[in-house]
């Protein structure tokens, strides 16, 4: 053991002199770095994005429940070192002087919120800033349509319920508001001491009793499985910030799968590269095993002695990866310190565990067949140099890496769906490629037959060294692939992230205008320079049935209580709008917009286009009739089509649009929106002075949290394109370097038959552009295979085809292997005949 272990040790330092180990070593050293430093520095963000996220819950955890809730359950919480908060929840109407508004009443106690911050003004629409405390008892805090609304000014009492309560703050914003622009009603904060006073929470009324919980996820967790059995899904709802279906919410979900998605891409093609080196090292090592085993040196020492080096490589690369990935992603969060939030709190052994993992699976399952068949190389070899290695068959090749691929993915990424569609993308592509190189062989013999030249002797080089070629295609159109995947995913995400919220995106809506209203406000608004977009007509409704079938409607506390007949309906009122145009940010799936046909009624039915999801929950279908409940009147529509409505766009969207035909006999309130820049924020009560029963709905501060959300993934994925940028170039300039040998020995005999230097250095360079050109249009019809399943399956993106990448991508697979190619072999390009001949000896 000690004498293959010295043997090894030297052998190490030797090759380690000359270079040989360099790619095997930093492909691994590359792979653990990458996976390391990507997956810190993405559970860093993403602690900081949950952070932020968290603020819009108040809380890590929330409890919602329409009972109060259990005191034991608290008494549990704070034993289990979580803190809590309360609140309780309701609509109420206060009144001021002559004046009376509905409001969402809030009653919180002191410790409130647990995350985020309440932001309060000095006077109505001013200028924000956040306080940790909350309102005194017997005073109030109210949103600033309430001093418009009920004509108060700041020490005024207003009165709520049976209570008397004096208003001593300007409230701007409190962290669970909500992102519903139909959540309409003015908030006023009270603390919790007061409520009792109020009598609004007595029997038939709406509460929502609210606990809110923060601490270490593992102490949640443990006091969720605590309470779980004893909760009731009809009065119980509990949410975390994983369950958050905000846009902030979706946009941090589709984050966290882009990183993964790039790591295990860095991954592969790290991968990929070790080997390739492994392959080139093993050949290198066919002479010094004949002369081992000719001197008398048994297979099993040989073993010892590659597989001593192996684990000494593995050994090296992961601690300098390891040293590397804390670097890498240390200089990134420093870099990025003014422009990305990064929480420092984090930390798991997750990312390196997985690292030391990732290195050492790469390292000997990527190296087993190349050493299987270095262990196999005759003793004749010594007299015979024409005698290769006695393993031939590359199904162990294919299997051990193929399955070394899945591991690394699954392992990493716990993802068997995303994993499957890249593991599943590249066999086929694998198989595309092998279909190709028999037809580029077919055509080789073709164009490199007659008379000599460059592109002739590219071609025939290219057919006779058929095999090396394939796999010099397959490396060369994966890692072209997986580049163009990361890239096109990341320019296609940010580019849907910040189209739905371009520069401009209206910061204020303005409901309950009336039609007597809706004209005299848009020239009041114009008149002092602030553009109104799209009027919405909204009238309040109840869908009642589907095809004469009721539905539940859960009108009052007394119904949810009795028994319940027929399907499930929305439980609540629905905002109805009509309209012949399909709204930005609608698609339609199925059926025929109403507005492209004729409208002609059945019985006095009209058509109606309901959103796809709320079709799915409800069982509705093409062709329903739908019963709707506007005031004292039935109206029954026939669903003619359904659409797909990207929630996400900072619009007023709605689950039923009609016919503009089936609404010409109710008299709607309208919804529209403006922009007004932060500077202009102070016009706003001049603004809506003549229009006191407007309603103005602030999400100003909704638009910033996820534009810095969209600002921040934009910015963390440009340093996870550097890596995986890196990774690909790796495995380019090893694949390059594994036909050195080989192409000394044509060099040789080409300059001894009398090839010019300028011939021979021509044909190279066609060589690596015919096959970078193959390359990259496979890579492009790979990726958008690829695409197609990652955006519709995993990323809930729209599809869409990238033509241009199918220029763009043999272009770049032509310059790029081009170049690698002919800077590779540059150095035996310029070395005379003498010296070609003397390096084969």
């Amino acid at each position: 053991m000690s004498t293959s272990f010295n043997l090894a040790w030297r052998l190490f330092r030797h090759e380690a002199r000359r270079g040989e180990l360099t790619i095997i070593l930093v492909a691994i050293v590359l792979s653990v770095a990458a996976v390391l430093s990507l997956s810190l520095f993405s559970e860093r963000l993403q602690g900081a994005l949950t952070e932020r996220s968290a603020s819009f819950l108040a809380a890590d955890s929330q409890l919602r429940s329409s009972q109060p809730i259990d005191e034991n359950w608290l008494t549990a919480a704070n034993s289990q070192r979580l803190k809590t908060a309360q609140q309780i929840a309701t609509r109420s109407m206060a009144f001021g002087g002559q004046n009376m508004s509905l409001i969402d009443l809030r009653a919180v106690n002191a410790a409130y919120p647990l995350k985020g911050k309440i932001q309060v003004a000095d006077a109505p629409f001013g200028d924000e800033q956040a306080v940790t405390e909350v309102p005194e008892p017997g005073s109030a805090w109210i949103d600033s349509r309430l001093f418009q609304l009920l004509d108060v000014k700041i020490g005024d009492a207003i009165e709520v319920g049976d209570a008397t309560l004096t208003v001593s703050r300007v409230l701007s914003e409190i962290p669970d508001a909500g992102f519903s622009i139909f959540t309409t009603d003015p908030i006023v904060l009270m603390r919790m001491e007061d409520i009792a006073a109020t009598h609004v929470t007595g029997p038939g009324s709406r509460v929502t009793y609210k606990s809110y919980f923060t601490g270490d996820p593992a102490d949640i967790e443990a006091f969720y499985e605590t309470i779980r059995p004893q909760l009731d899904d009809e009065i119980h709802d509990w949410r975390s910030v994983a369950d958050d279906d905000s846009p902030v919410g979706r946009s941090v979900a589709r984050a966290e799968r882009y990183f993964l998605l790039a790591s295990l891409l860095a991954i592969v093609l790290a991968a990929v590269s070790i080997a390739v080196a492994a392959q080139r090292y093993s050949q290198r090592h066919y002479d010094p095993v004949a002369i081992m085993k000719t001197l008398g040196a048994s297979r099993t020492m040989i073993r010892r002695i590659y597989t001593f080096q192996i684990l000494l490589i593995s050994t090296l690369g992961i601690i300098l990866g390891i040293v590397a990935g804390f670097a890498i992603q240390q200089l990134v969060v420093w870099a990025l310190a003014d422009r990305v939030d990064v929480s420092f709190s984090v930390w798991h052994w997750r990312p390196v565990i997985i690292a030391i993992f990732t290195g050492a699976v790469c390292a000997i399952l990527f190296s087993l067949y190349p050493l299987l068949r270095l262990f196999s190389v005759p003793p004749l070899r010594v007299l015979r140099r024409s005698m290769d290695a006695g393993l031939r068959s590359r199904t162990l090749q294919f299997g051990v890496a193929g399955g070394a691929v899945l591991l690394l993915m699954w392992a990493y990424s716990r993802d068997i769906e995303i994993s499957l569609i890249l593991f599943l993308s590249g066999i086929a592509l694998v198989l595309g490629l092998l279909a190709v190189t028999f037809g580029l062989i077919s055509l080789g013999r073709k164009l490199g037959a007659g008379r000599m030249g460059a592109w002739q002797l590219a071609w025939a080089r290219i057919q006779r060294r058929a095999m090396d070629n394939s796999v010099q295609l397959i490396s060369f159109s994966i890692t072209i692939m997986l580049l163009l995947v990361v890239l096109v995913m990341r320019n296609d995400m940010v580019e849907q992230w910040r189209a739905q919220l371009p520069e401009g995106t209206p910061n204020y809506f303005l409901i309950n205008i009336t039609g007597a209203q809706k004209d005299s406000l848009a020239d009041h608004f114009a008149q002092n320079d602030v553009a109104i977009n799209h009027f919405y007509p909204v009238v309040r409704g109840r869908f009642v049935a589907v095809n004469e079938e009721r539905v539940n409607t859960e009108v009052s506390k007394e119904e949810e209580g009795g028994s319940r007949e027929g399907r499930d309906g929305l439980g609540r009122e629905a905002n109805l709008t009509w309209s012949d145009s399909l709204e930005r940010g609608n698609k339609l799936v199925a059926g025929e917009w109403h507005g492209d046909a004729a409208n002609n009624p059945e019985d006095g039915i009209y058509p109606v286009s309901v959103e796809s999801e709320v079709a799915d929950r409800l069982d509705i279908e093409l062709g329903d009739i739908l019963t709707f409940n506007i005031g004292s009147e039935i109206v029954n529509a026939k669903v003619t089509s359904l659409r797909e409505v990207n929630w996400q766009t900072m619009q007023p969207n709605f689950f039923f649009v009609l016919s503009p035909e089936a609404m010409q006999a109710f008299s709607p309130t309208y919804i529209t929106s403006f922009f007004l820049p932060q500077e202009r924020k102070s016009e706003l009560t001049g603004l809506l002075q003549p229009f006191a029963s407007v309603t103005l709905f602030d999400v100003d501060a909704r638009i910033n949290q996820l534009r810095g959300v969209v600002d921040q993934v934009s910015l963390a994925v440009e340093f996870i394109l550097v890596l995986v940028l890196a990774a690909g170039s790796l495995v380019l300039i090893a694949q390059v370097q594994a036909s050195m040998d080989e192409r000394q020995q044509e060099l040789a005999i080409l300059r001894t038959l009398g090839a010019k230097g300028r011939l021979i250095r021509l044909s190279v360079i066609y060589e690596f552009i015919i096959i970078g050109v193959v390359a990259g249009f496979m890579a492009a019809l790979a990726n958008e295979l690829t695409l197609y399943m990652l955006q519709t399956q995993v990323f809930d993106m729209e599809a869409a085809l990238h033509l241009r990448y199918w220029v763009i991508a043999p272009l770049a697979g032509a310059i790029v292997v081009g170049i690698l190619g002919a800077i590779g072999c540059w150095r035996l390009l310029a070395l005379n005949t003498t010296e070609l001949l003397r390096r084969m000896v």
